[in-house]
């Protein structure tokens, strides 16, 4: 088994990642592909992960991968059942998913819905998990920057709301798909844009239509270089989320759990907004959940 115990999956709609887990928690191997659920059909996960995998494993008997993330969605290896909120992040049964390879025993985290309004999650619950483990006492507010971002209500280890914006998604599909194309194509930023951007939308949401197409006009007419574009769509459209998301940041501890870049954007959005944020690295996040699904797994089967 490659001195692996076990081995953590994060199992996306575009990517897979696995890390050979020794039993006290530490990371002795790590794989990763571009083979995320959305280009699978059902019966090519087994193969995908053992593409990935299999050099590590023996025939000493089957070892246990605990995944999160869209493996566990209606279109994956197998549907892993929403749990409704208010909840624990993660449910100790986890679903098992049918494997032909008698080296191997895979195993999927729920992930969490909510009824009114209507909303899902798939792999932040796990991601929150692992936030707990290292804050038992934490009590507040967990953003989950990214394609989908999430603003998560916890208190006392339990997932009480959540809410769901599409902002990343937007993003992405604004500077990409629409005429702010040709204003946006840069890899620089203009931070003072970006923090102008927050501001103006957090006061005027309803003026957002208006500001993304001035973007575009500002280019033709006054020359506004790439740099602050992208910082200003960027920021005009954290702030709208910001202005949306105001019940759930308001008075509240907050932690923001993602990748750097992001939770940073995040971060000094929120502090004009006089919310200081506690910022979590969200890989490190997703093993340390991982490692509690794992955990609770083993208590409930031993």
């Amino acid at each position: 088994m490659g001195n692996a115990d076990w081995i953590a999956v994060d199992w996306g709609t575009s990517s897979l990642r696995a890390w050979g887990m020794s039993a006290e928690g530490a990371v002795l191997w790590a794989e990763s592909a571009g083979k995320g659920m959305g280009g699978l059909a059902p019966d090519a996960f087994e193969p995908a992960f053992m593409d990935l995998v299999g050099a590590h494993l023996t025939d000493d008997g089957p070892i246990d991968a605990v995944a999160c993330g869209m493996v566990g969605a209606r279109q994956g290896w197998v549907e892993a059942p929403y749990r409704p909120v208010p909840c624990a992040p993660l449910d100790p049964v986890l679903t098992a998913a049918p494997t032909r390879d008698p080296r191997l025993r895979f195993r999927i985290v729920s992930g969490l819905s909510q009824s009114d309004p209507a909303d899902v999650m798939r792999g932040e619950e796990t991601q929150i998990a692992g936030f707990q483990s290292l804050n038992p006492r934490f009590d507040g507010v967990i953003c989950l920057p990214g394609t989908h971002s999430k603003w998560v209500h916890v208190s006392a280890g339990e997932v009480v709301s959540f809410q769901t914006f599409m902002t990343g998604e937007l993003f992405s599909a604004l500077a990409t798909q629409t005429v702010l194309r040709h204003s946006v194509q840069t890899d620089g930023w203009d931070g003072a844009a970006f923090a102008e951007a927050v501001d103006d939308a957090v006061s005027r949401p309803e003026k957002l239509a208006a500001r993304l197409f001035s973007l575009r006009a500002e280019g033709l007419l006054s020359g506004l270089p790439a740099e602050a574009a992208r910082a200003r769509l960027s920021g005009l459209l954290i702030g709208a989320e910001l202005a949306a998301a105001r019940p759930y940041w308001l008075g509240q501890n907050v932690a923001i759990v993602g990748a750097s870049t992001i939770a940073r954007r995040y971060a000094e959005a929120l502090a004009p907004l006089g919310v200081p944020a506690t910022v979590a690295d969200g890989d490190q996040m997703v093993l340390k959940g991982l490692v509690a699904a794992q955990s609770h797994a083993k208590e409930t089967h031993a």
